[in-house]
């Protein structure tokens, strides 16, 4: 018989998981939650959602209340309590009754730490201001929306372009607020790489939000008959008028109790623990926001603060808490986001991150449609994939778009942690049915991609290279007349695909040909037919559409259009929907209209595109 007794500190998701797990383990176990607050287990990652209304009870985040889990579970659940020390010696914990102003001590065979993290508020002047907030916990939200009530906010300033900083600009902008958002980088959520950032930044400015990219906040200056919160004063000189200012600059692991304690805080400012979750004290864990562990692909200790790992480690600390020893596989960092109409997801390293730990990498950009064309409805998705040139171990990737980017990038993130490689990547048996898929999956076709370049049957260049082109190089654009005319990158000479084989004396011998289309489809066939040929050849991987994405001083309206276009003479980016002047189609055609019709359908047959218009 199980007669442990197990004192938890902090609920949430790690917390929570631990205390649910043990008790699903032993029925005889004491166990103990003390949490500061008053709820101990709440959606914390649906705070933003209920602020806008989409979530609209407030009710539905909190997930457990002391008296459920006191009634399911035989939990013993204190809320408004804190530990604010721990005798190692002694296997005790001091805890004080906020309600009672009462401190007491508690014993505990083993000691598991949740204290999550706390948002990070820089020292600067003017911070305490009224109406400028963070968001961590239902006090925050509360707080938010009360300020709101009172004082019905016009102009918002979001500092911080991370997760949670892009759902409170989505969410003010659903208020009705003009909303600004502050990022001290020079781009937004920065787990992903810039070139890929650069799909939801002109996102962002498509729904009316003022980006303001590698700038910071000084201070914030009084708040004004035109700023209800505060003046915000960047470093550039500007200043933002802000009715309300949210500030989503990170957080930092709540460590005091555990360093009191001597506990070993990691050069990341986490406690580190094993692959059991357990610290360098044999009776004590810990799990979440708060600890280190060793990354899965580099072996470099890391924080990733994420609720989906939360839940497993608390599982994996039950587990052995209990006599069940089990190991924590690691933090992919798996991570997804709605932005406005658009999702993004990532797993695994970034460059910044491989670059940093000396690993040698390459990378493939793909724009491949959600489902096949001639089903309705078929978006476009942009997808990197990072993997080993030399035997294809997939390192990360990185998944935009506006329908089923979870999906894919949710397969690749399993694929990674499974040990898979690029080739097994392209091998995967995935469902298809027209709408949802295709024979080949976008996953597939990375993998595809990525498996041409480790078998040496594509050398690739990045749309980086292009700009760095040298007079020993040539870029060949091999996409249609009419593509070409209409925009391209500087300095490119236009042969297409079609007419390449009986054209191939106009291209030299002494240069290295950077081949290209819109999005590498086709420049593909041309490398392969080029390089049987003879010459020096790369393909420039992800194509125009890659490239224009870090162009947007050079790149006009009509550039950023799906690749199913052969000719339009003009294209609203703004909206991806309007079309002024069609001239000649090929391929899938997003619905839309232009000045005198609307598209309803289109069907495409061997490449040629059939619509069907009705007048406006």
């Amino acid at each position: 018989m199980n007669t442990k007794k197990v004192v938890i500190v902090g609920g949430v998701a790690g917390g929570a998981s631990v205390a649910a797990r043990a008790r699903r383990l032993s029925e005889t176990a004491e166990i103990i939650i003390i949490q500061r607050g008053r709820f101990v287990s709440f959606a914390n990652c649906g705070l933003p959602f209920h602020i806008s209304g989409e979530i609209k009870e407030k009710e539905s985040l909190l997930i457990q209340t002391p008296e459920g889990l006191k009634n399911r579970f035989n939990l013993d659940v204190r809320t408004e309590s804190e530990v604010i020390s721990i005798d190692r010696e002694k296997q005790e914990v001091s805890i004080l009754n906020a309600k009672t102003n009462e401190v007491y001590t508690e014993s505990y065979d083993d000691l598991v730490l949740s204290p999550g993290a706390a948002p990070i508020i820089p020292p600067l002047p003017g911070i305490t201001n009224e109406g400028i907030f963070t968001l961590r916990v239902i006090r925050d939200m509360d707080a938010i929306m009360g300020w709101n009530d009172k004082v019905h906010p016009q102009n918002a300033v979001v500092i911080g372009g991370g997760f949670i900083g892009l759902e409170m600009v989505e969410q003010l902008a659903r208020l009705g607020m003009n909303v600004s958002l502050v990022e001290a980088q020079p781009q937004v959520l920065p787990p992903i790489d810039p070139d890929m950032a650069m799909w939801l930044q002109h996102q962002l400015k498509e729904q009316g939000i003022d980006v303001r990219l590698n700038d910071r906040v000084v201070k914030f200056a009084d708040a004004t008959k035109d700023a209800k919160a505060a003046v915000v004063c960047l470093e550039s000189g500007e200043k933002l008028n802000a009715d309300l200012v949210i500030l989503s600059i990170g957080v930092q692991p709540e460590t005091g109790l555990a360093k009191d304690a001597g506990l070993k805080i990691g050069e990341l400012g986490g406690i580190r623990v094993n692959q059991q979750m357990r610290t360098e004290d044999p009776h004590i864990w810990a799990v979440g926001d708060a600890i280190e562990v060793k990354h899965p692909i580099t072996q470099d200790w890391a924080r990733l603060p994420l609720a989906g790992p939360a839940n497993r480690q608390g599982r994996i600390a039950a587990n052995n808490i209990m006599g069940r020893p089990t190991n924590y596989r690691g933090t992919w960092g798996t991570a997804v986001v709605r932005v406005f109409d658009l999702t993004a997801a990532s797993t695994g390293l970034n460059e910044k991150q491989l670059i940093e730990s000396g690993i040698s990498y390459e990378s493939v950009h793909i724009h491949p449609y959600s489902h096949v064309t001639y089903y309705p409805g078929a978006a476009m998705l942009e997808i990197k994939l990072l993997f080993s040139p030399d035997d294809g171990t997939i390192y990360g990737a990185q998944i935009i778009g506006s329908d089923s980017v979870e999906r894919r990038l949710d397969v690749i993130a399993t694929a990674i942690q499974g040990g898979l490689n690029v080739d097994d990547l392209a091998q995967l048996e995935l469902s298809y049915a027209p709408p949802y898929g295709a024979p080949k999956d976008p996953v597939n076709l990375a993998g595809m991609a990525a498996r041409n370049v480790v078998k040496g049957d594509m050398e690739i260049s990045q749309w980086h290279d292009v700009d760095k082109m040298t007079d020993d190089c040539l870029l060949l654009d091999v996409r249609d007349k009419l593509e070409y005319e209409d925009y391209r990158i500087p300095h490119a000479i236009n042969i297409p695909l079609d007419e390449l084989r009986g054209r191939l004396n106009e291209l030299p011998n002494d240069k290295k040909i950077i081949v290209q289309c819109l999005s590498g489809h086709r420049s593909y066939f041309a490398y392969r037919m080029l390089r049987l040929y003879g010459f020096s050849v790369s393909n420039m991987t992800g194509g125009i559409r890659s490239w224009q994405a870090m162009h947007p001083e050079v790149t006009s309206q009509t550039l950023v259009m799906p690749r199913c276009l052969k000719h339009v003479s003009h294209f609203d980016i703004s909206a991806n929907k309007k079309i002024k002047y069609s001239i000649q189609l090929s391929g899938e055609l997003p619905i839309g209209s232009d000045e005198d019709h609307h598209i309803t359908r289109l069907v495409t047959a061997d490449g040629d595109a059939v619509l069907t218009l009705e007048k406006v």
